[in-house]
């Protein structure tokens, strides 16, 4: 039978379950671990049936087992196994009650002012989850954590340009208001489908911000520690394929659904396996 954090992973057919399959399984296993808790956090905030009351008493009781599976132990499996991995590969906490955070964020908040709140809201949902990883990759330079800081503001950022429909149709809109002021797109303008020159001129706008942190990942990452960051660096191109995808589509996402192929994502995880691991 499949380990259960492995069954979450797959199922998700998320970038990440492609990215890191091809570590090794102690890393691995690691890894599923730790993404079965990010995918179990998200999926309190993103049950379409509770209240969010009960979203709130649900966090609340995730972080008190978060907390005592640290201190002794869980009723839940998956916290118990989560507390060898963050003890075995010296795992800093805060990452992990900042992403719960982050969840509470998306339970109160459903609009950002300016660029400044939604990249807090990046950082506690997606950043997070890079600082959780780094531990089990392995790297000899303190810059990896700006790496996976910024990599993970980048990703989040394009995750909610190929989103903007889905979000809106929930009562989410995460693109700044102040942008959506300048562009002259209103909240009137996307619950109606417009897709126009403003439209464009938006989410362009929003896609070069996503770029300037890919780049700033890429600045921070140094050369020595590339070789045990080939999963993140995987990452790291699936999702930059899919910002260059939404940009050569004109970011008409509120018309056509704009991915990444399972074959794609795989085709990128055994690329950058096989030069960080064939060559060096």
């Amino acid at each position: 039978m499949m380990d259960q954090s492995k069954q979450i992973s797959k199922e998700s057919k998320s970038s990440f379950y492609y990215a890191f399959s091809l570590l090794p399984p102690e890393k691995r296993d690691a890894m599923n671990t730790v993404y079965a808790f990010c995918r179990r956090t998200d999926d309190i905030v993103d049950n379409e049936h509770d209240s969010e009351q009960h979203k709130f008493d649900k966090l609340t009781k995730w972080r008190i087992e978060l907390e005592k599976s640290l201190v002794g132990s869980s009723e839940y499996n998956l916290f118990n196994k989560l507390a060898t991995i963050i003890q075995q590969f010296n795992i800093p906490l805060e990452p992990f009650f900042e992403l719960i955070k982050g969840m509470e964020m998306d339970i109160q908040q459903n609009r950002y002012s300016g660029l400044d709140d939604l990249l807090k809201y990046c950082y506690r949902v997606a950043s997070t989850v890079g600082l959780m990883c780094i531990e089990i990759f392995g790297y000899k330079n303190q810059s990896a954590k700006n790496y996976a800081v910024n990599l993970g503001v980048a990703m989040q950022l394009t995750n909610i340009l190929r989103d903007v429909k889905k979000d809106a149709l929930q009562g989410r809109i995460y693109i700044p208001q102040n942008d959506m002021k300048h562009f002259n797109y209103s909240e009137s303008d996307l619950n109606n489908n417009l897709y126009n020159e403003n439209f464009v001129s938006l989410m362009k706008h929003e896609g070069e911000i996503a770029k300037q942190y890919f780049q700033r990942a890429n600045d921070s990452l140094c050369f020595e520690d590339k070789p045990s960051m080939f999963a993140a660096r995987a990452m790291q191109h699936i999702y930059y394929k899919l910002l260059k995808r939404l940009e050569t589509q004109n970011y008409d996402v509120l018309n056509r659904d704009i991915n990444v192929s399972k074959v794609e994502k795989v085709s990128i995880a055994v690329g950058v396996w096989a030069k960080y691991n064939l060559v060096y």
